[in-house]
């Protein structure tokens, strides 16, 4: 009788819950052809209010994504998290900001420099360094985005900002279906939503970081109390829900192919796109860091060492984002001595806590295929040591680590043979494209010697052009792409929902661009100071927690305290 009463008090509690939450569709579908018509300065001013609102709940917000990752908030792994967390997010607010100032002034974003015709009969749109802060702050860095072929100037500059030409045609409602890994990433989909497409937004967190609700909800307060934002919890029956509401016109996920089938077909098999209503998705990726052969000094292999093992341990692994596979040349002198040394760098690094659900199954799959993974560091209770499986075999393309996101603190090398480094770049770009499983995101690494020869400096301009990825680093780490927010972030264009690999749609692109195929980002080969977030930079902490105040305040007055951190590397 007890256990009726108990049962009868929670069932009325979820339908009052549930009807709440219609309630709160209904009222951002109404409020949605008001928001598609409030002006670009207008929009510009509310994100003035949110990023002084995120800063001032950043130290808190801070604090809590640590304490759930089992990391120290004051440390240098704390300064990670804040930079991937709330930094990020501050990022892409002050890139619209800017862009929207643009619009209301001068009718569209103005990028920050001139356009390149490159092969194919592609246009090259610079979109970084988009400040003189920019140049300080991210010294060396260049970013340009890559537009599908056959789009002339006129065209490019005609189709920017579309949400800001036609926006009665913009007007509805958007589902975002929160990922539970990092902590800015649902509040982020929600501005780009709000200011890229005109859309409203009810957000549905991860259960994984639904203890984050409260911190996004006084960070983007302005936009809720605007009746144009609304961010709720629940279990995967409310997503369910919310996907099939009638009020909702748009879904946006970032998850798992598996997400994104069982979100558009109902199952967690392979789609046939049965939901009637558009959806975009950022996914999964066995991601690539290709190694170009050369000769390396000492400085340069310890350098690149660290640049790689700074991307294994980003978010303990944790990252859709993070290298599954280093792809070396078979023949190069320096093969071992490279890979020596990212151990050796993985050595000085605490291992971390595996806290996404499902890790140590994952790993376990992974292992059974390779007993003699190296396995880096002491693991405490809870915690994973990082882990590289060298030497798989190139020839075996059904491979697990070649075909599975572990989604875990491990990571794969394998060797390409060739006659040639410009031969091995050849066939890396194969390789990558024709049996890694996703198409989100790639590194090149190349020292400046061997760009510079003539038959390497063409082949890897064609390997830029011929990589299927939605994002390529050149010598910087392919996740500066989401981080700079000016640059599209999501797959290579051209997925069906039959084969949706990683994803469709982007986020980010504040610079309103339309048909967008890919994004490049090209860094110094060894860039001075060495990175704030390079897990070997002795100040990282400060250095990181400055960086944070300088996107806050976009303040001159912030760059010599950077600088000092920086330098003390």
């Amino acid at each position: 009788m007890g256990r009726n009463a108990a049962h009868d008090a929670d069932d009325v509690a979820d339908e009052s819950s549930r009807a709440a939450l219609d309630e709160a569709v209904r009222a951002l579908r109404r409020n949605a052809p008001r928001w598609a018509r409030t002006p670009a300065d207008e929009r510009a001013r509310m994100l003035e209010r949110a990023i002084a609102d995120t800063h001032d709940v950043a130290p808190a917000w801070n604090e809590a994504a640590c304490r759930a990752k089992g990391l120290d908030p004051g440390g240098a792994d704390g300064g990670e998290e804040l930079l991937a967390g709330v930094g990020m997010l501050v990022r892409l607010m002050t890139a619209y900001r800017r862009s929207l100032s643009d619009l209301s002034r001068r009718g569209r974003p103005r990028y920050p420099g001139r356009v390149r015709h490159r092969s194919a009969n592609r246009l090259s749109v610079p979109v970084m360094p988009s400040s003189l802060l920019d140049r300080v702050a991210y010294a060396g860095l260049r970013a340009e985005v890559w537009i599908e072929p056959g789009v002339d100037e006129s065209q490019l500059r005609a189709e920017q900002a579309p949400a800001y030409r036609s926006a009665a045609q913009h007007a509805g409602v958007t589902l975002v279906l929160g990922a539970g890994n990092v902590a800015s990433l649902a509040p982020r989909d929600a501005i780009h939503q709000l200011m890229g497409e005109g859309r409203v937004v009810v957000v549905k967190a991860s259960p994984i970081n639904e203890y984050l609700v409260d911190y996004w909800r006084r960070a983007l307060a302005v936009f809720i109390e605007a009746g144009v934002l609304h961010i709720t919890t629940g279990d995967v029956d409310v997503g369910r829900h919310l996907v099939q509401h009638p009020d909702v016109g748009a879904v946006h996920i970032t998850g798992a192919a598996s997400t994104y089938d069982a979100v558009v077909a109902g199952t967690a098999g392979k789609s046939s796109g049965a939901l009637d209503k558009p959806v975009t998705a950022e996914l999964g990726n066995v991601s690539p860091v290709i190694v170009v052969p050369g000769e390396w000094s000492r400085r340069e292999i310890e350098y690149q060492a660290a640049h790689v093992a700074t991307m294994i341990v980003n978010n303990a692994g944790f990252n859709c984002l993070t290298p599954r596979v280093i792809v070396t040349h078979s023949r190069w002198a320096q093969r071992a001595e490279f890979l020596d040394a990212l151990e050796g760098v993985l050595a000085t690094v605490p291992t971390r806590l595996a806290y996404y659900p499902g890790a140590f199954e994952r790993r376990a799959r992974f292992l059974a295929a390779h007993g003699d993974a190296r396995h880096i560091g002491r693991a405490g209770p809870g915690e994973m040591p990082w882990t590289l499986v060298r030497g798989v075999d190139p020839s075996d393309e059904g491979h697990p680590c070649f075909r599975e996101e572990a989604f875990c603190a491990l990571t794969s090398e394998t060797g390409l043979d060739a006659d040639s480094p410009e031969g091995f770049l050849r066939r890396a770009v194969g390789f990558c494209n024709e049996v890694l499983f996703g198409t989100l995101c790639a590194t090149i690494l190349i020292s400046p010697r061997s760009a510079r020869r003539p038959d390497m400096g063409a082949t890897l301009e064609w390997a830029l052009g011929e990589l299927r990825y939605g994002t390529i680093g050149v010598n910087v780490w392919h996740a500066l792409g989401i981080m700079a927010g000016t640059t599209p972030w999501g797959a290579y264009r051209g997925h069906v929902p039959t084969d949706i690999q990683s994803g469709v749609g982007v986020v980010g692109n504040t610079y309103m661009l339309a048909r967008t195929q890919k994004s490049v980002l090209r860094g110094p080969f060894i860039a001075r100071p060495t990175p704030a977030w390079f897990v070997t930079h002795a100040n990282s902490a400060t250095a990181m927690r400055r960086l944070f105040e300088l996107q806050c305040t976009e303040s001159w007055l912030a760059v010599p305290r950077l600088a000092w951190s920086a330098l003390r590397s």
